[in-house]
Protein backbone atom coordinates (compact mmCIF):
# COMPACT_ATOMS: atom_id res chain seq x y z
CA UNK A 1 0.00 0.00 0.00
CA UNK A 2 1.03 3.60 -0.48
CA UNK A 3 1.86 6.03 2.06
CA UNK A 4 -1.54 8.06 0.97
CA UNK A 5 -3.65 4.43 1.51
CA UNK A 6 -1.66 3.98 4.67
CA UNK A 7 -3.13 7.67 6.03
CA UNK A 8 -6.44 6.43 4.60
CA UNK A 9 -6.01 3.34 6.96
CA UNK A 10 -5.02 5.40 9.97
CA UNK A 11 -7.72 7.95 9.07
CA UNK A 12 -10.79 5.42 8.74
CA UNK A 13 -9.70 3.67 12.24
CA UNK A 14 -9.93 7.17 13.58
CA UNK A 15 -13.45 7.93 12.44
CA UNK A 16 -14.61 4.50 13.70
CA UNK A 17 -13.41 5.54 16.92
CA UNK A 18 -14.92 8.90 16.43
CA UNK A 19 -18.29 7.20 15.42
CA UNK A 20 -18.49 4.99 18.11
CA UNK A 21 -17.64 8.47 20.71
CA UNK A 22 -20.85 9.74 18.51
CA UNK A 23 -22.97 7.11 19.33
CA UNK A 24 -21.92 7.42 23.14
CA UNK A 25 -22.70 11.19 23.66
CA UNK A 26 -26.35 10.64 21.81
CA UNK A 27 -27.17 7.62 24.36
CA UNK A 28 -25.54 9.89 27.23
CA UNK A 29 -27.79 12.90 26.24
CA UNK A 30 -31.24 10.96 25.67
CA UNK A 31 -30.36 9.28 29.54
CA UNK A 32 -30.10 13.31 30.40
CA UNK A 33 -33.23 14.39 28.23
CA UNK A 34 -34.57 10.84 30.23
CA UNK A 35 -33.66 12.60 33.93
CA UNK A 36 -35.00 15.81 33.05
CA UNK A 37 -38.53 14.49 31.38
CA UNK A 38 -38.86 12.99 35.22
CA UNK A 39 -38.03 15.82 37.09
CA UNK A 40 -39.96 17.72 35.53
CA UNK A 41 -43.13 15.39 35.76
CA UNK A 42 -42.33 15.04 39.09
CA UNK A 43 -42.92 18.69 39.48
CA UNK A 44 -46.35 18.62 37.88
CA UNK A 45 -46.93 15.48 40.07
CA UNK A 46 -48.44 18.04 42.75
CA UNK A 47 -52.11 19.01 43.27
CA UNK A 48 -53.35 21.63 40.73
CA UNK A 49 -50.15 21.46 39.15
CA UNK A 50 -50.16 21.11 35.44
CA UNK A 51 -49.70 22.81 32.20
CA UNK A 52 -53.00 23.92 32.00
CA UNK A 53 -52.92 25.47 35.54
CA UNK A 54 -50.42 27.60 34.14
CA UNK A 55 -50.71 31.31 32.81
CA UNK A 56 -50.95 31.96 29.39
CA UNK A 57 -46.93 32.92 28.97
CA UNK A 58 -46.28 30.17 31.35
CA UNK A 59 -48.17 27.44 29.24
CA UNK A 60 -46.47 29.09 26.07
CA UNK A 61 -43.31 28.80 27.62
CA UNK A 62 -44.31 24.98 28.51
CA UNK A 63 -45.46 23.88 25.51
CA UNK A 64 -41.90 25.17 23.49
CA UNK A 65 -40.04 23.53 26.26
CA UNK A 66 -42.02 20.43 26.05
CA UNK A 67 -41.88 20.58 22.12
CA UNK A 68 -38.14 21.16 22.64
CA UNK A 69 -37.35 18.52 24.59
CA UNK A 70 -39.57 16.41 21.50
CA UNK A 71 -37.27 17.84 19.07
CA UNK A 72 -34.02 16.87 20.91
CA UNK A 73 -35.73 13.12 21.41
CA UNK A 74 -35.73 12.80 18.04
CA UNK A 75 -32.69 14.53 16.92
CA UNK A 76 -30.47 12.30 19.53
CA UNK A 77 -31.76 8.39 18.11
CA UNK A 78 -31.70 9.63 14.86
CA UNK A 79 -27.76 10.54 16.01
CA UNK A 80 -27.63 6.89 17.00
CA UNK A 81 -29.75 5.37 14.55
CA UNK A 82 -28.23 2.54 12.39
CA UNK A 83 -27.39 3.85 8.45
CA UNK A 84 -28.78 2.50 5.71
CA UNK A 85 -26.33 3.59 3.24
CA UNK A 86 -26.78 2.47 -0.51
CA UNK A 87 -23.89 0.57 -1.85
CA UNK A 88 -22.89 2.11 -4.90
CA UNK A 89 -20.67 -1.57 -5.69
CA UNK A 90 -20.82 -2.26 -9.52
CA UNK A 91 -19.05 -4.98 -11.23
CA UNK A 92 -15.09 -4.73 -10.95
CA UNK A 93 -14.96 -2.11 -7.83
CA UNK A 94 -13.53 -3.48 -4.19
CA UNK A 95 -15.47 -4.14 -1.38
CA UNK A 96 -15.98 -0.87 0.75
CA UNK A 97 -18.49 -1.77 3.21
CA UNK A 98 -21.20 -4.28 4.57
CA UNK A 99 -23.69 -3.21 1.80
CA UNK A 100 -21.26 -3.58 -0.99
CA UNK A 101 -20.62 -7.04 0.17
CA UNK A 102 -24.22 -7.65 0.14
CA UNK A 103 -24.80 -5.97 -3.31
CA UNK A 104 -21.74 -8.47 -4.89
CA UNK A 105 -22.97 -11.11 -3.43
CA UNK A 106 -26.75 -10.64 -4.51
CA UNK A 107 -25.22 -10.33 -7.96
CA UNK A 108 -23.47 -13.67 -7.70
CA UNK A 109 -20.47 -12.04 -8.16
CA UNK A 110 -18.92 -11.99 -4.08
CA UNK A 111 -15.57 -14.16 -5.09
CA UNK A 112 -14.93 -11.43 -8.02
CA UNK A 113 -15.17 -8.53 -5.96
CA UNK A 114 -13.28 -9.80 -2.93
CA UNK A 115 -10.52 -10.59 -5.78
CA UNK A 116 -10.74 -7.01 -6.67
CA UNK A 117 -10.30 -5.37 -3.55
CA UNK A 118 -7.72 -7.96 -2.76
CA UNK A 119 -6.08 -6.43 -5.83
CA UNK A 120 -5.99 -2.96 -4.69
CA UNK A 121 -6.89 -2.58 -1.33
CA UNK A 122 -6.57 1.25 -1.28
CA UNK A 123 -9.93 2.13 -3.43
CA UNK A 124 -11.49 0.04 -0.75
CA UNK A 125 -10.05 1.89 2.28
CA UNK A 126 -10.61 5.24 0.39
CA UNK A 127 -14.01 4.33 -0.51
CA UNK A 128 -15.11 3.24 3.26
CA UNK A 129 -12.92 6.24 4.48
CA UNK A 130 -15.69 8.85 2.71
CA UNK A 131 -18.64 6.32 3.84
CA UNK A 132 -17.49 6.27 7.15
CA UNK A 133 -17.08 10.74 7.44
CA UNK A 134 -20.52 11.08 6.06
CA UNK A 135 -21.50 8.90 8.96
CA UNK A 136 -19.74 10.97 11.48
CA UNK A 137 -21.05 14.23 10.21
CA UNK A 138 -24.26 13.48 10.15
CA UNK A 139 -24.07 12.27 13.72
CA UNK A 140 -22.39 14.99 14.92
CA UNK A 141 -25.12 17.45 13.12
CA UNK A 142 -27.65 15.83 14.67
CA UNK A 143 -25.99 15.93 18.25
CA UNK A 144 -26.08 19.42 18.21
CA UNK A 145 -30.10 19.65 17.21
CA UNK A 146 -30.66 17.23 19.60
CA UNK A 147 -28.54 19.26 22.48
CA UNK A 148 -29.76 22.64 21.62
CA UNK A 149 -33.07 21.52 21.78
CA UNK A 150 -32.16 19.88 25.15
CA UNK A 151 -30.87 22.92 26.45
CA UNK A 152 -33.57 25.12 25.23
CA UNK A 153 -36.35 22.35 26.47
CA UNK A 154 -34.39 22.52 29.68
CA UNK A 155 -34.69 26.25 30.56
CA UNK A 156 -37.80 26.67 29.09
CA UNK A 157 -39.63 24.29 31.60
CA UNK A 158 -38.40 25.44 34.85
CA UNK A 159 -39.32 28.79 33.39
CA UNK A 160 -42.51 28.21 32.96
CA UNK A 161 -43.18 26.47 36.42
CA UNK A 162 -41.63 29.17 38.19
CA UNK A 163 -43.53 32.30 35.71
CA UNK A 164 -46.80 29.72 36.76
Amino acid sequence: MSASDDAAARLLADLRVEIARADSKAALLVGALGMTAGVVGGQLSGPHRSPGALSAAGQALWWTGAAALGVALLALLLAVMPRALRSGWREGSPLAYFGDIRAADRHGRLADALADTGRDPGSAIRAALAANSRIAVRKHQWIRVGLAAYGSGALLLPAALFLG
